[in-house]
C-alpha cells in the first residue's frame, strides 16, 4: 500500500458540503490564524506563533524576552492549523494564505535546533529535560502533528521546506530511540500514524521502522512510565504513572482488547496500529484492531459518534455506560474514531467503517464547530440544561454555548483539517477499484486512473437520492465502482438510466464493474424515513427513552423550539413523525422533523402523590449538529417514550 496517494483532485460543490468548503477557506481558516497570533478580543490567549518566535530567539541569541505560553503541546496547534490549511489550498489557490503559511513555516524552521529537535516548551521552558517526560510531555506527539503538516503541506502545494524540517525531526527521534536505544514510548499516541504517513511521502524505510517501533514496544514493559518519574522526577500535571489505562500500555498492543483511557490517546493509537497493518499485512496487528473497533462501537460510542464518557481523564470508562448530560464526548476523539475508521476500512474493506464515519462527522464533529466557524464545543453533551450544564459542579465541562477559542484548543483546527480534506475519506482510490464511501457532491477527477471524472449530484444528506454522471476522455471509461449502502438504509435501488443495475453486494458496499459513458447517470435511492432508535437496556442513562434519526442525522429537540421547556416532553409510543419542508433559511439549511408527543404540566413541588397531568402536543426536532446556534438553549438527544 505504499502507493497510497492522497486525494486531491476533488471539487466539492453540492450545497452542504460546498458550503462547509466555503466556510473554512473564508472563516474558519482565518479566524484560526487570528486565534493563534492572539488577535481575537475575549477569546482564551494562544500565544502559539509567539512561541516559535521566542524559540527562535532563544536559538539565535541564548535568550528570549518572553515566557512559554500555553500548553506543553501548545505547538500541535499549529500544525494543525497548516495541515488544514494545505488541503484548503489544494482545492482552491490562494497566493496570500500560501504567503502566510510560508512565513509561518520559515518561524518553525527558525526555531530547530541544530541536531533536528524541535519544540518550543522545551526550547523556551525546560532546555535541559528533553525525552526525560514521555508520560506527559507530549514531545512525540508535537512532533507528529507537525509530520503531519508537513507531508501535507508538500503533497498539496509542492513546496518542501516543512517537509525537510521535519524530516530532521524524524531523524532526531530515530536515532535517539532506535541507534542510541533510548526507552520508552509516547504518552499521547500520534507519532504512530504521522510516521507511517512520512514513509509514504518520502519512502524512507526507517521512517515505517520508527512507527512498528513504537506500536510494538508499548506495553511490553507497562512499568516504564513509572520507572520513569522515578528517574527524572518531574512533572507536567501531576498524571498517575500507575495508571496504565489512561496510556493505553497495560499490555501490548496485541493484547488489549477494550477500549480504555483517554479517548482521543486510543484512537490516535489505533489508527497508528490500522495503518501499520495495512502496510505490513501484520493478521494479528489486524485483529486486535477489529478487536478494539467493535468494543467501541457496540458498546462504548453515543449515537453521535462521539466517543469518551467521562470528565475524568477525558476517557472510556465501561461498556454500557454512556451518559447524556454530563457526556465528555471530545470532538477531536470523534475526528479520531473517523481517522479510525478510514483506515480500518483500507485493512478490511466493510461499510460499517464507513457507516460508523459518516454518523461521526455529520453529528458530533460537525456540532464542535458553530454554524457560522467562529466558535467551538471541547465537549458534545446529549443534553444540556442552562443552569446546570457549565455550571453544575459536575457539568463545568459540559458548556451549553460554544467559546470563541479554548485555553486547551486542541479541538477547532483539528475540526478545520478534517472538514478541508473530506475527500480522503469520501473516496478511496486504489489500484483497479473506486470506493464510494460518503455521499459529498462534487467533481473527482480520474484522468490519471481510471481515464476521466465522475460528477456526484446530491443534495444529501436531506434528500435520498445519489446521482453519478461520467465524464469519460474517450468513448468510455472502466470503472470497477463500489458503492457504500448505508447500514440505516432498509432498502437502497440502483439503476443507471432509470433501469436496474445488476451488482455484487458484498460487506455493505454494492460492486457495479462496466463500461460507462457520457449519457450514463448511475441513480442510488436510500431508504431514509424518520425512525426512532433504542438503545440496549444495559445503557441506564436511556431507559424508557428513544431518539430520532433521519438517514446519517440524528435529530434532538431545543428548547427555543420547543416552549422553552423539553424536560416535561416525551414522546408517543406510536406517534407519528412527519419531515418537514427544507427550510434554506433556518440554521443554514435543515429540514425539522415533527414527531407526536405529550408535555406534562410543570410542578414546581419537588415531590408529588399526584401524577403530572399531560397533553398532547407536538415537538419538534432539529439536526444535532445543529444545535446551540441560537444563544442559550435546552437541547436533549434522548427524549422518554409513553404509550
Amino acid at each position: 500500500m505504499g502507493d497510497l496517494k492522497l486525494v486531491k483532485k476533488f471539487d466539492v460543490t453540492d450545497g452542504f458540503w460546498g458550503r462547509y468548503e466555503k466556510l473554512v477557506k473564508e472563516v474558519v481558516l482565518p479566524y484560526q490564524e487570528d486565534a493563534l497570533n492572539d488577535r481575537i478580543e475575549g477569546a482564551e490567549k494562544s500565544h502559539c506563533i509567539e512561541n516559535f518566535r521566542m524559540a527562535a530567539e532563544m536559538l539565535r541569541t541564548g535568550k528570549c524576552g518572553g515566557e512559554f505560553y500555553g500548553m506543553v503541546f501548545q505547538d500541535s496547534d499549529v500544525a494543525k492549523w497548516l495541515e488544514g490549511a494545505a488541503y484548503s489550498l489544494a482545492q482552491h489557490a490562494d497566493p496570500e494564505l500560501e504567503r502566510r503559511c510560508d512565513e509561518i513555516i520559515e518561524l518553525i524552521g527558525q526555531a530547530q535546533h541544530d541536531d533536528g529537535y524541535l519544540n518550543t516548551y522545551f526550547t523556551v521552558k525546560e532546555p535541559y529535560k528533553r525525552w526525560t517526560n514521555l508520560r506527559e510531555a507530549h514531545e512525540l506527539y508535537c512532533a507528529g502533528h507537525m509530520i503531519e503538516a508537513a507531508v501535507a503541506y508538500a503533497e498539496c502545494t509542492g513546496k518542501s521546506k516543512l517537509l525537510e524540517i521535519m524530516c530532521g525531526m524524524a531523524d532526531h527521534i530515530y536515532k535517539h530511540f532506535i541507534e542510541e536505544g533510548a526507552e520508552g514510548y509516547p504518552g499521547h499516541p500520534e507519532i504512530e500514524l504521522a510516521l507511517m504517513r512520512l514513509f509514504r511521502c518520502t519512502k524512507e524505510e526507517k521512517y515505517k521502522e520508527l512507527a512498528l517501533h513504537f506500536i510494538n514496544v508499548r506495553g511490553v514493559d507497562n512499568d516504564y512510565y513509572r520507572k520513569e518519574k522515578e528517574r527524572n522526577d518531574w512533572s507536567v500535571w501531576g498524571n498517575n504513572p500507575e495508571d496504565k489505562e489512561y496510556a493505553q500500555n497495560a499490555a501490548p498492543v496485541r493484547m488489549q482488547n477494550k477500549a480504555v483511557g483517554h479517548a482521543v490517546r486510543a484512537v490516535y493509537l489505533y489508527t497508528g496500529m490500522a495503518d501499520a497493518a495495512m502496510e505490513t499485512g501484520d493478521a494479528t496487528l489486524t485483529e486486535a484492531c477489529k478487536t478494539l473497533w467493535d468494543n467501541i462501537t457496540q458498546s462504548r460510542m453515543y449515537v453521535t459518534g462521539a466517543i469518551g464518557s467521562a470528565y475524568e481523564g477525558e476517557a472510556f470508562t465501561k461498556d454500557y455506560h454512556l451518559p447524556n448530560d454530563t457526556a465528555y464526548a471530545e470532538t477531536c476523539a470523534a475526528i479520531g474514531l473517523i481517522f479510525f475508521a478510514n483506515k480500518m476500512l483500507y485493512v478490511d474493506r466493510n461499510g460499517k467503517y464507513a457507516d460508523v464515519m459518516e454518523r461521526a462527522l455529520y453529528n458530533c464533529v460537525l456540532a464542535g464547530m458553530q454554524l457560522d466557524g467562529t466558535r467551538f464545543f471541547y465537549v458534545n453533551p446529549l443534553e444540556a440544561l442552562p443552569g446546570i450544564s457549565g455550571e453544575a459542579k459536575t457539568h463545568k465541562h459540559a458548556l451549553p454555548v460554544r467559546p470563541k477559542w479554548f485555553a486547551c484548543a486542541c479541538c477547532p483546527p483539528n475540526v478545520a483539517r478534517l472538514l478541508s480534506s473530506v475527500a480522503e475519506y469520501a473516496w478511496h482510490v486504489i489500484p483497479g477499484k473506486l470506493f464510494s464511501n460518503l455521499f459529498i457532491g462534487g467533481t473527482l477527477d480520474l484522468s490519471d486512473t481510471f481515464g476521466g471524472k465522475i460528477t456526484l449530484k446530491t443534495a444529501y444528506p436531506y434528500d435520498n437520492k445519489v446521482e453519478y454522471h461520467f465524464l469519460p476522455k474517450g468513448e468510455t471509461m472502466t470503472i470497477p465502482l463500489a458503492i457504500r449502502m448505508p447500514a440505516w438504509s432498509g432498502k437502497t435501488t440502483i439503476c443507471i438510466n432509470g433501469k436496474s443495475v445488476e451488482y455484487e453486494l458484498k460487506d455493505g458496499y454494492a460492486h457495479i464493474h462496466r463500461d460507462f459513458r457520457v449519457e450514463d447517470v448511475l441513480t442510488v435511492e436510500f431508504d431514509m424515513p424518520a425512525r426512532k432508535i433504542y438503545t440496549s437496556s444495559k445503557v441506564s442513562a436511556n431507559t424508557g427513552k428513544a431518539a430520532v434519526e433521519r438517514g446519517p442525522l440524528i435529530y434532538c429537540a431545543e428548547g427555543v423550539d420547543n416552549e422553552n421547556d423539553i424536560l416535561s416532553l416525551s414522546l408517543k409510543k406510536d406517534g407519528k413523525l412527519t419531515v418537514g419542508e427544507y427550510l434554506p433559511d433556518k440554521l443554514y439549511g435543515i429540514q425539522e422533523i415533527y414527531a407526536e408527543g405529550y408535555r406534562e404540566k410543570v410542578s414546581e413541588e419537588l415531590y408529588s402523590y399526584e401524577a403530572p397531568e399531560e397533553k398532547e402536543c407536538m415537538i419538534t426536532l432539529v439536526p444535532y449538529y445543529a444545535w446551540g446556534n441560537r444563544g442559550l438553549n435546552q437541547m436533549r438527544v434522548w427524549i422518554p417514550e409513553k404509550r
